[in-house]
């Protein structure tokens, strides 16, 4: 279930947040009831981060050995089917 919660609790009940987000589930924070930003644990960010260079990585390693070249609109045609499959 998505933690969603305005942005004041970020300095109203931070020690709350903070619980909520070292558990490893991100907070949703609002600001006059739309989406402002996320907070999540540094340990979350640095898995996420970490996991995009690698695939970064290995997609750099590919087109080394792949003649085949595809352009922006290909490329992220693609991701954005892979990223809808897995929702």
């Amino acid at each position: 279930m998505l933690n969603i919660r305005p942005i004041s609790d970020l300095r109203n009940k931070f020690a709350d947040i903070e619980r909520t987000v070292q558990d490893g589930n991100p907070v949703y924070l609002t600001k006059n009831g739309y989406g402002v930003m996320v907070v999540m644990s540094l340990e979350a960010y640095s898995r996420q981060v970490d996991e995009t260079e690698q695939k970064l990585d290995e997609a750099d390693k590919a087109a080394q050995t792949n003649p085949v070249r595809k352009s922006h609109n290909q490329v992220f045609r693609a991701a954005r089917r892979r990223l809808h499959a897995t929702v």
